[in-house]
């Protein structure tokens, strides 16, 4: 398989539940803003939405969107436990996390990285993700993780997503529990080896 990636990007979470899964993914770097393969040329042949993950299955199919790509690899793998079993409740809880991981964090770091963002609209997306934050950090409350003890793929993206903060200077100083799990999910070899490979840490 095949996964398309930007370095830092969320592909990084995909990228992450391929190493705790032990699925070994062909990587091919995307520019972003010339919507171009490194080995492949023209992105948008492949993935027309334009942006990161997109993954190529073994017989050709593309899978795009990053929460449905983590569940597809979890699922090829469910002995890692990486997802709970399809139709549980604690399904549908990583679903939930999921959802709004995309939903409330994810786009809402998105304006973030524009350079010319009004100082207004700034200040008003980083208080919004600070409420959004609010609740993870709730969440995170007596828990290694999102869902327990055990690492999932929502933990992946979340951890993804929020490496960005020091990016477009989000503090995440009222958030110790949020800054532990960061330092917690960092220092994981799955984690460490994605980001090796992505050029993100030496």
């Amino acid at each position: 398989m095949k996964l398309f990636y930007t370095s830092g990007a969320c592909s990084l979470s995909p990228h992450i539940v391929a190493h705790e899964a032990g699925i070994e993914l062909r990587l091919q770097k995307v520019d972003l803003k010339t919507k171009t393969v490194t080995s492949q040329g023209d992105y948008l042949s492949i993935n027309p939405k334009g942006y990161v993950p997109a993954l190529e299955l073994d017989d050709g199919q593309i899978l795009t969107e990053g929460p449905v790509i983590v569940q597809y690899l979890a699922d090829l793998k469910p002995e890692k436990a990486l997802a709970p079993p399809a139709g549980t409740l604690a399904r549908y809880r990583l679903q939930e996390w999921l959802g709004y991981i995309n939903s409330e964090l994810h786009k809402t770091y998105s304006p973030l990285f524009r350079a010319d963002l009004a100082a207004e609209t700034r200040a008003e997306r980083q208080a919004y993700l600070g409420k959004r934050y609010g609740l993870v950090e709730k969440q995170l409350a007596g828990r290694s993780h999102l869902l327990g003890d055990h690492f999932t793929v929502a933990d992946a993206y979340l951890f993804a997503i929020t490496n960005w903060a020091g990016t477009v200077k989000f503090d995440l100083a009222p958030f110790p529990n949020l800054r532990a799990f960061q330092e917690r999910t960092a220092a994981r070899p799955a984690v460490q080896a994605a980001m090796r490979a992505e050029g993100l840490i030496g």
